[in-house]
């Protein structure tokens, strides 16, 4: 090659790389590789030797990479429909570049705030007499030094031009949109801390409830097996929230740079596949338990209609199954989980995908208003009408409403913004998304297995008894099988034996005694 200012087209080639030194002795103004569509790689050292180009045009090709070297003199760069182009190199190294028109709007993140250096000579009048800039009067050259500059004008006088003296601006695009804001997955520091605590308290808690009641000698009841399948929805919730902390945590300060593998790998479809099955999983689980004790409790004394294991594996098989076909829709174009960084389907661009949406949410708005109906009927399905609230009311009731109040908590925040963004009137920002996304969509994943299992007393038990086949906490594991054998002698045995046979309101008064602590025990562990 010569040293000649050259401007080379070379559109449309079959070339798939280009070599080392490829340009040496080369001065490039402008250099078009656009639509090579077999051009995957050019040599980290393929502008060595030469000087610039000005002007680089990649569109339409499959580059992974650009050079690191040789790029300080782009001013212009065009990257268009190059989707292979995921990364660039560090925004240092662009020290001219004026200009850029790239594929993805997350790159243009990376050129915000970043000083350019224009390397010619009006550049350097405007380095060293910046200080001229700050005076608006007009100057005969015998006053300035630019008279030594400009000898040979015959110029009586000059003027400033300002939009010379000021800085030249970037102009990128595609610009960052709302739904893509220039940010790390967690856009405030607040939240890093967050969502690290809850998940770990989600997983954790859950995993000691499925290990406990798997692990437990008594046998699997309607009411356990129902918690089983809680606890491993909320800890598939626990996970989206790790995944989702840890690539944060990986790419805090520079997710523009991994913004598209991320929002496009599986990685992001895996993380978005777990929320939402763990999400559907959860609040259909809490319907069938909160179903499954109203129906308990309603029907106390007729024990051919109680809720039998045969009949709750088929139901839960179902909800496996619908909350499974939820979280695949997105995954075969049905909304999609690419669309924003914490992995959520938030794409309503088409009908379908509105439709997908606003069929989810009213879902669960339609399963909070049953937990509530039958809480409420529970309520005073166990007051014993005859006497006046005692202590046991009230405490029942209390935690009726803690349960109720945490549903709530969880679902209406996300509902009331979710169906505004499904009709396209957002009244809530990506960024403010991600405040709900910690502080609320989780709350029950946290608060489910404290609620309905380890703050019970039947799951005590259960783990002091566990404990105790390592060694741990004998004394306190006995004080439990005592109690129990007490009891069973007491109310299962004694009660109902002798010459008189209960009547049918003794009966029912003392299934609906046992029914009532199962209730205010939350989880129903005990049979009758």
């Amino acid at each position: 090659m010569n040293n000649e200012s050259v401007t080379l087209k070379l559109y449309g080639n079959g070339f798939e790389e280009i070599q080392s030194h490829a340009f040496n002795g080369t001065t490039l103004i402008s250099l078009e590789l656009k639509e090579n569509a077999h051009l995957e790689k050019m040599h980290n050292e393929a502008f060595q030797g030469a000087t610039g180009p000005s002007i680089l045009d990649i569109s339409s090709t499959k580059l992974q990479a650009l050079p690191s070297y040789g790029l300080e003199s782009i001013q212009t760069l065009i990257a268009t429909s190059s989707y292979s182009l995921k990364k660039l190199p560090s925004r240092e190294k662009f020290t001219s570049l004026l200009d850029a028109t790239l594929t993805y709007p997350s790159h243009c993140c990376a050129f915000r705030n970043l000083p350019t250096k224009e390397q010619n000579f009006s550049f350097s009048i405007f380095k060293n007499f910046s200080k001229q800039c700050e005076s608006t009067a007009r100057r005969p050259n015998n006053e300035t030094l630019y008279s030594a500059i400009f000898a040979e004008s015959e110029l009586s006088g000059w003027d400033y031009d300002y939009g010379f003296c000021s800085p030249k601006t970037l102009q990128c695009a595609p610009e960052p949109d709302a739904f893509n804001p220039c940010e790390d997955i967690m856009g405030y520091n607040f939240l890093r801390v967050l969502i690290w605590l809850i998940n770990i308290l989600a997983i954790m808690g859950n995993v000691t409830v499925l290990f406990v009641l798997l692990t437990s000698r008594y046998k699997l009841t309607v009411p356990r097996f129902l918690m089983c399948n809680l606890s491993f929805a909320d800890f598939c919730m626990g996970l989206y929230l790790l995944l989702i902390a840890s690539v944060d945590a990986q790419t805090k300060g520079q997710y523009y740079n991994h913004a598209i593998d991320w929002q496009t790998g599986n990685g992001c479809s895996a993380a978005g596949f777990f929320t939402v099955f763990a999400s559907e999983l959860s609040v259909y689980t809490l319907t069938v338990i909160t179903l499954e004790r109203w129906h308990t409790i309603t029907y106390a004394i007729q024990l051919d209609q109680k809720l039998r294991l045969r009949h709750a594996v088929p139901i839960m098989l179902g909800g496996w199954l619908f909350s499974t076909l939820i979280a695949m829709l997105p995954l075969v174009g049905v909304s999609n989980y690419m669309k924003v960084s914490i992995c959520l389907p938030m794409d309503v661009e088409t009908t379908l995908s509105q439709v997908y949406i606003l069929t989810i949410l009213i879902l669960n708005v339609v399963a909070f208003i049953i937990i509530c109906a039958c809480y409420i009927k529970i309520y005073f399905a166990v007051q014993n009408p005859e006497l006046m609230a005692t202590n046991k009311d009230t405490k029942i009731a209390k935690k009726m409403a803690v349960l109720i109040f945490t549903d709530f908590t969880c679902m209406a925040p996300i509902s009331f913004f979710a169906i505004s963004a499904a009709f396209k009137v957002p009244l809530i920002t990506v960024t403010n998304s991600k405040v709900l996304l910690v502080l609320f969509y989780p709350v029950n994943s946290c608060a489910n297995p404290f609620l309905y299992a380890i703050f019970t007393k039947a799951f005590r038990r259960d783990f002091f008894l566990l404990l105790s086949k390592f060694g741990c906490c004998k004394h306190r594991a006995e004080l439990y099988r005592r109690k129990d054998f007490s009891a069973y002698t007491s109310n299962c045995k004694n009660g109902f034996t002798g010459s008189n046979k209960p009547s049918q309101s003794t009966l029912k008064l003392t299934t609906l005694q046992c029914q009532y602590s199962a209730v205010l025990d939350k989880t129903c562990y005990k049979e009758c």
